[in-house]
């Protein structure tokens, strides 16, 4: 984990992010209500860490990610990124930040443009962001492919003509040409088959090291978010309901939530995956256009009380870098800037093909 630069102010902070969109019906477009995809959001990322933003398909976090990039007009909060606040920036304010924080799509194949080559692709952020001249831009492209892994006799061949895993390769580039600090990673190994999936995610440490990235790494795979990230965040219907270190969060994790996805990741050891008790959780997920009042778990959680019906719970720490949102367990310090704390374990490498799919159903 690439150390240098980080202080005590963090590279992203994210407070109360709120990203509602409007439901409209009917031959004049009447609004009716509102998808409330993320709904008062907060969280810090320092310098040079990875945290993992987990939780099942539609609970917002891709979402998230987008919103922190100002790829959506956001409805409510602020984004702070090395010390700028973008969340009401105009478009011509966020340009000259755009450098700074890039992303990596999930689908490789419909994030590239089918019509421009491997240089092409990778040099357009340079064409407009930079006055580099044409020998300067294909000299940087050169760069980027060896620092991917990407044959430079590649150069001109165009998307189709390349793997998924390729594909990939070209998206983390393109990200990298404007030397950014901080990167989104949208489920970018979801799309790829699992041989692949541990290479990618090998080469976004080594580039990580490499360059002092700092990664925001949305994922539903368990596994391999356990792999990466320094600290997790799980999300559930549009809010964070735990957030701590890695080795803290999967040996204790405190949300029910939490309990019921871990218990869902297959385990290597069969002894342990037999005698282990997998929780089952009953029902659907709320639609977030009509979420319930209270917690909002209360409709599937085991462990349900009244309270949890009525009132919606606070994100608070429930134990030492350990914040859950959780009327189980008594707040004792509130939450304004969770995710200031946290391990800082070193990351084992990821053995291809050895991953699990830790999808939760």
């Amino acid at each position: 984990m690439a150390e240098a630069g980080r202080g005590d102010r963090p590279l992203v902070e994210v407070r109360g992010l709120t990203m509602h969109f409007p439901i409209y019906k009917g031959l004049f477009r009447r609004r009716v209500g509102e998808v409330r995809a993320v709904d008062g959001v907060s969280f810090d990322i320092r310098q040079g860490e990875t945290l993992g933003l987990v939780g099942e398909s539609g609970c917002g976090k891709s979402t998230c990610g987008r919103a922190i990039l100002r790829l959506y007009d956001i409805t409510a909060g602020s984004i702070c990124i090395d010390g700028v606040e973008i969340g009401r920036a105009s478009q011509a304010t966020l340009r000259p930040m755009r450098p700074r924080m890039q992303m990596v799509f999930q689908d490789p194949q419909a994030s590239l443009n089918p019509r421009m080559t491997l240089a092409a692709i990778i040099g357009e952020p340079l064409m407009e962001h930079t006055r580099m001249t044409a020998a300067e831009r294909t000299a940087r492209v050169y760069e980027l492919m060896d620092a991917v892994g990407l044959n430079r006799t590649f150069a001109n061949r165009y998307p189709h003509e390349f793997s998924g895993g390729q594909r990939q390769r070209i998206g983390i580039a393109r990200a990298l040409a404007l030397n950014p600090r901080f990167v989104v990673c949208d489920e970018p190994i979801a799309a790829l088959d699992v041989s692949i999936q541990a290479q990618v995610v090998n080469l976004l440490e080594e580039l990580q090291d490499r360059f002092g990235l700092t990664y925001l790494f949305i994922s539903h795979d368990l596994s391999m978010v356990r792999h990466i990230a320094t600290r997790v965040a799980v999300m559930y219907l549009g809010r964070i309901v735990e957030i701590a270190g890695r080795e803290q969060l999967y040996a204790s994790p405190l949300h029910p939530y939490t309990q019921a996805l871990l218990s869902a990741v297959p385990e290597p050891d069969p002894d342990y995956e037999a005698a282990r008790r997998r929780i089952i959780l009953t029902g659907d997920v709320p639609s977030p256009a009509r979420p319930p009042p209270g917690c909002r778990f209360s409709t599937r959680c085991p462990k349900v009380m009244d309270i949890c019906r009525r009132v919606a719970p606070e994100l608070a720490e429930a134990a030492p870098g350990q914040f859950v949102a959780c009327h189980l367990y008594p707040a004792t310090t509130p939450e304004p800037t969770a995710g200031r704390t946290g391990g800082t374990e070193a990351r084992p490498r990821a053995p291809a093909g050895q991953f699990q799919q830790g999808e939760p159903q």
